[in-house]
């Protein structure tokens, strides 16, 4: 059984406003003979502004006992759903869902920023407190 992040239900709701149509939760990726779960797919409707536009969220709350330990595994993740995304489903772009505190505190960070610019990651800031999207980081 897959377990969600606490923040699951916070980001569906943030997408959800934004406009997004969310297509999996999660979303399955087979590769070989592994199957991985992104927390989320989603996709603008065709009229939208951004038309067409699908992408993949993982959400992360960074709930434990350290933030590098948590960014550690984050960026694992992200860097392998990437690379599977990029064989299987190239036109979707993945996001790393993460709050706004844990945004301008550990990714305003030299360590943060390292992680951004060297693995190109690309983040879906959010509120969680009234579910809402505050930046997109592309």
């Amino acid at each position: 059984m897959l377990v969600r992040d606490i923040h699951h239900d916070a980001v569906v709701q943030a997408l959800t406003a934004d406009g997004w149509i969310i297509t999996d939760d999660p979303l399955r990726l087979a590769y070989g003979r592994r199957d991985v779960y992104v927390d989320l797919a989603a996709e603008l409707p065709i009229a939208a502004e951004r038309d067409g536009q699908r992408i993949a969220v993982e959400v992360k709350s960074f709930s434990g006992a350290s933030n590098i330990r948590e960014l550690e595994l984050a960026v694992g993740r992200f860097v392998v759903y990437r690379e599977i995304l990029a064989r299987m489903d190239a036109q979707r772009q993945l996001y790393l869902a993460v709050t706004i505190g844990i945004y301008e505190t550990l990714f305003h960070e030299p360590i943060g920023q390292l992680m951004i610019e060297t693995q190109a990651l690309k983040l879906l800031v959010f509120d969680p407190v009234i579910g809402r999207i505050s930046r997109w980081i592309r």
